[in-house]
């Protein structure tokens, strides 16, 4: 059976994520609610131009309840993320956070409709002894103390994420240009944190702005407005299982780009938790 095109645009944000973290990466010494707050600016603003020049801007108008959600999800899931790649080694905190996708398809049970079987809890199992492998490994995520605030910031990450994903499906009604309001809102939440709560001063370089950019139009920009069409009117447990491409392909951009080693704790946690996935997408 062929996907729809609503699924393939879900794809196309799991492509685009899969160097979110790389890009992250390159952004080194810029405060994370800074980095949010200028991405999100960016990825908005063009958004916002785009609705402007089509005469859709009253599409912005959604209830309070689309707001929370959109917020909350957008500025929640990044600010946390940001901060736990800024503080712990990137390909372990990576995958940490790359437990959303078997949460999606762990939450897609209780929507209405769906069931929760005993597939779906051993496919679970086997992506928390991932992520266990990957944590007990020797220079893994419990090699050192000193990162385990890192780590606890992607496991919420990855909870934050899984949340917003599923309850969009319950608001399928409301359209995906309105996304653009919530990237827009989350950039002025988080210049507010960036003034309250961090060091002032704007990158410097020309390779952290160009990281920049990049994570504005790509997994901070248009991956959004993809996955919101996947999430409301694609396959959301095959979204779900497939989104563990992004780990898979997130590890290897890091380690080509030298900024991770290619050791086998991070091959067999990413064979579990793909393994995990597959299992709890099985009907």
């Amino acid at each position: 059976m062929p996907l729809s095109p609503a699924t393939l645009s879900g794809l196309g944000a799991i492509v685009i994520w899969g160097h979110l973290a790389l890009l992250t990466t390159a952004t080194e010494g810029v405060p994370p609610f800074l980095l949010t707050a200028l991405t999100f600016g960016i990825g908005g603003g063009l958004g916002f131009i785009l609705l402007a020049l089509r005469g859709q801007l009253h599409l912005l108008r959604q209830k309070p309840a689309a707001w929370a959600l959109g917020v909350g999800g957008l500025f929640g899931y990044h600010a946390v993320y940001f901060a736990a790649l800024k503080s712990a080694p990137p390909a372990e905190a990576s995958l940490l956070n790359y437990l959303w996708p078997l949460l999606i398809v762990l939450f897609s049970g209780l929507l209405p409709g769906e069931r929760l079987g005993g597939r779906h809890m051993l496919g679970a199992l086997l992506g928390l002894t991932g992520v266990a492998t990957l944590a007990f490994a020797k220079g893994g995520i419990a090699g050192s103390t000193a990162h385990l605030t890192g780590y606890a910031l992607a496991l919420l990450s990855a909870f934050i994420w899984a949340g917003y994903s599923v309850l969009s499906r319950r608001m399928a009604e409301v359209p995906t240009e309105a996304v653009v309001g919530f990237c827009l809102a989350t950039a002025f939440l988080a210049a507010l944190a960036h003034i309250g709560l961090e060091p002032s001063g704007l990158p410097r370089g020309g390779a952290a702005w160009g990281a920049i950019i990049l994570l504005g139009l790509g997994p901070v920009g248009v991956a959004f407005f993809l996955w919101d069409i996947g999430m409301k009117r694609g396959d959301i447990r095959f979204l779900g299982t497939a989104s563990y491409a992004a780990p898979v392909i997130s590890t290897l951009a890091l380690v080509i780009a030298g900024r991770a080693e290619a050791g086998w704790p991070l091959a067999v946690a990413c064979a579990m938790i793909v393994g995990g996935a597959l299992i709890a997408r099985a009907r």
